[in-house]
């Protein structure tokens, strides 16, 4: 963030990957959605893009090339982003993202950093999105989990982030998008950050349709990386279905929100969410910091 005066400052982020669904349109609008996810986190709004890209030089139909530009601007276009240009070099694997700009109050910005003890734990999308992107490189993700991927990855967290800046100061506390590092992961970071402890009901947290299913088989090398990582700041108070506790390790792309919010508003929120579309649901609280940065039930 970059404050140039007393009521506003920039926001910048950038993200890009590799593919992970068959369609490039597709790919370009996941790629798009998860690129602006970091403005919406932090409570600002997305104005302008660049694009960043790689092709193999000779190997990548331009129909695909144009595919991928295609779905990623209309995305933009859905958040009222502007493209102002981008960059392209020439790769071994294809790579396509966007280097966003957004603003954003400085009064109001929204970071990892603020969740107290007694607050409301909130979540705006099911997870499981990196086992059925693996499940379906290997070609064992059924199309209905496929879909039910497709249809949360290309979902904007503007909806959600509109939510969150219309409530009153002070009532969402902390903030953060589920991404690459899965949800406990980026818990963890907020419960550091915080000086907290965050408590995670395993059975409240929302899955995408088959990825219980497909968990077992299909665990990406990130999600065993985000298990060494962050497992020791992690404690498991009960006995969880092994599959249920990779899944809440499992890298998101385009992830939701995840909140602290007054917990005297958290049913407000949720309702809130409801009404805009949004599938806000509790999954914990915060509690005060104790030998765990989270703690799993």
């Amino acid at each position: 963030m970059y404050k140039w005066d007393e009521s506003r400052a920039l926001v910048q982020t950038v993200d890009f990957f590799t593919p992970i669904v068959d369609d490039p349109y597709t790919f370009g609008e996941i790629a798009a959605a998860n690129a602006l996810s970091d403005v919406y986190a932090m409570g600002g709004v997305p104005l302008t893009a660049l694009a960043i890209a790689a092709f193999p030089a000779q190997a990548v139909e331009d129909q695909i090339v144009a595919g991928v530009f295609r779905g990623g601007f209309d995305k933009l276009r859905e958040a009222g982003v502007v493209l102002l240009g981008g960059h392209t070099v020439q790769d071994r694997e294809i790579k396509f993202g966007y280097a966003v700009t957004g603003v954003v109050d400085p009064a109001r910005v929204l970071t990892n950093a603020g969740a107290r003890p007694g607050d409301a734990v909130l979540l705006t999308k099911p997870i499981g999105t990196g086992v059925i992107a693996t499940a379906l490189k290997h070609g064992r993700a059924p199309q209905a989990a496929v879909d039910a991927a497709v249809r949360t990855m290309v979902t904007l967290n503007r909806a959600a982030a509109a939510v969150l800046q219309a409530q009153p100061p002070g009532v969402v506390r902390a903030c953060t998008d589920v991404t690459g590092f899965g949800l406990l992961g980026h818990a963890e970071e907020m419960a550091k950050a915080s000086h907290v402890t965050v408590r995670l009901e395993a059975a409240a947290v929302p899955l995408l349709e088959g990825a219980r299913d497909l968990a077992r088989l299909n665990r990406s090398g990130g999600l065993g990386t985000n298990e060494d990582f962050f497992r020791a700041g992690v404690v498991v108070e009960r006995p969880i279905d092994p599959d249920i506790l990779a899944l809440l390790y499992d890298p998101q792309t385009s992830g939701g929100l995840l909140a602290t919010v007054d917990p005297a508003r958290a049913d407000d929120l949720a309702a809130a969410f409801r009404a805009a579309g949004v599938p806000g649901v509790l999954i914990g609280a915060v509690e005060a910091r104790s030998n765990a940065s989270v703690i799993v039930v």
